[in-house]
C-alpha cells in the first residue's frame, strides 16, 4: 500500500479482537516509534508497552471508563519528557516534546494500518492516575494512550473538510 493509501485507509478502532499480535509487528512498532522526528533530535518522549490485562483495566478507568481500552491486547502510553527544557526552555517542554510524542505515534498509528491492526488515540484521561498507575517519573507526562489490536469492526471513512477550508495558500 502507498503511504497516501495508508493514511487515507486509517480509522479510529474501539473494538478489538482478542488476538494476540506477534512479536515482529510489535518490534516494527517499536522502531516506527522511534525513528519519528524530534526536536532538536532530543527524543524527548517515552513509551509505556502495557500487556498486563490488570494495567489496562486501570488505564480503561482512568481513561474515562473508556472500557474499549482494555480490550485491545496493547495499550501505548506516549509521554512527553520535561528535560527538553533544558535546551528549549517552556517552549520546549510545552510544545516540542508533546510534538515529538504525536509525530512518533501517528507513526506507529499509520505502521499498525499497514500491519491490519487497528489504533485510536485516546487523550481523555486523568493524567495524575495514569502516571501513578504506571509509576511513571516526574519529568514524564502521559499525552495519549493508543490501544493497539486487530480490529473487530470496520468503520465507515469520516467526512474531512475542503482543501479550501483546511489552509492558505500564500503566493
Amino acid at each position: 500500500m502507498s503511504i497516501l493509501e495508508t493514511i487515507r485507509n486509517r480509522r479510529s478502532i474501539r473494538e478489538f479482537q482478542a488476538r494476540p499480535i506477534p512479536e515482529e509487528a510489535i518490534a516494527n512498532l517499536i522502531d516506527a516509534l522511534i525513528w519519528a522526528p524530534s526536536a532538536g533530535n532530543l527524543q524527548s518522549r517515552k513509551f509505556y508497552f502495557v500487556f498486563n490485562k490488570k494495567i489496562k483495566e486501570e488505564l480503561a478507568r482512568a481513561a474515562n471508563e473508556q472500557n474499549f481500552v482494555a480490550q485491545a491486547p496493547l495499550i501505548v502510553v506516549g509521554c512527553s519528557d520535561d528535560r527538553i527544557e533544558q535546551r528549549y526552555y517552556e517552549r520546549g517542554k510545552k510544545l516540542y516534546s508533546i510534538c515529538d510524542v504525536a509525530m512518533s505515534i501517528q507513526n506507529l498509528m499509520l505502521l499498525a494500518s499497514d500491519l491490519n491492526l487497528g489504533t485510536v488515540p485516546v487523550g481523555a484521561f486523568d493524567e495524575a492516575r495514569v502516571s501513578k498507575i504506571l509509576n511513571v517519573p516526574k519529568n514524564l507526562h502521559p499525552i495519549l494512550i493508543v490501544p493497539v489490536g486487530y480490529p473487530a469492526e470496520k468503520p465507515e471513512a469520516p467526512s474531512r473538510v475542503s482543501p479550501a477550508e483546511a489552509l492558505e495558500i500564500i503566493l
